[in-house]
C-alpha cells in the first residue's frame, strides 16, 4: 500500500463470522499497551449515516460533496463517489488521518493485498481464503485445521493470545 504510513493489519472472512465482535474485544486490549488503533471497514452495503431531515442530510441531497459534520465530540465527513466501482483501501487511506495512529486495522477489503489475519468457522462451510492469498499472515479458527503451507494458528475464541501475536509478532512491540 503506497499510501499507508501506519502498519495496516486487515481481517478477512466470510460475512457472520464474527469480525466485528472480534475487533471489539480486540480495540481496548490493544489501547491497554498504549497503541492508538484507527479502523477501516468496508460496507457492502449503502449505508447512511445523516438522516432524512437533517440539515446534512438535505445539503449533501443538495449535490454538496463533501460534508462535513463538527461537533465538540467528533468529526464525520461525507463523500458521494461519482461512479458505483469498489473503492481501493489504498485511495481510502489518503483520506485517513495516520498522523497520529500507531496501528490501522481494517474490516473488509479482503481480495486486496496487505497483511491480514483470516478468521474461520467451519461450520459455516465458507472455503478457506488463505491458500489463494499469500497476504494472509495468520488464520484464527474456533477449532483445530490441518493446514497446507506453514502459516501461524491462532484461537478465534482467545482473543488474548491474538492481540499477543498483534503486539509481539506483527508489531514487534516491547511492553
Amino acid at each position: 500500500m503506497k499510501n499507508a504510513l501506519t502498519p495496516i493489519l486487515g481481517f478477512a472472512a466470510a460475512s457472520g463470522t464474527g469480525k466485528t465482535t472480534l475487533l471489539t474485544q480486540l480495540i481496548p486490549l490493544l489501547k491497554q499497551h498504549n497503541i492508538r488503533v484507527g479502523l477501516i471497514k468496508h460496507s457492502h452495503h449503502n449505508f447512511q449515516i445523516d438522516k432524512p431531515g437533517k440539515d446534512s442530510f438535505r445539503l449533501r441531497e443538495a449535490g454538496a460533496s463533501p460534508v462535513m459534520l463538527v461537533s465538540s465530540h467528533r468529526r464525520a465527513i461525507i463523500t458521494e463517489f461519482a461512479t458505483a466501482q469498489e473503492p481501493s483501501l489504498d485511495e481510502q487511506l489518503v483520506h485517513f488521518d495516520q498522523s497520529c495512529l500507531d496501528l490501522i486495522l481494517v474490516e473488509g477489503f479482503k481480495s486486496e493485498h496487505f497483511p491480514k489475519i483470516e478468521l474461520h468457522r467451519p461450520s459455516l462451510a465458507s472455503p478457506l481464503l488463505y491458500p489463494d492469498d499469500s497476504s494472509i499472515i495468520a488464520i484464527a479458527c474456533d477449532q483445530s485445521l490441518a493446514l497446507e503451507r506453514d502459516i501461524v494458528s491462532l484461537d478465534l475464541n482467545n482473543t488474548a493470545q491474538i492481540a499477543h501475536f498483534i503486539l509481539h509478532t506483527f508489531l514487534k512491540h516491547h511492553d
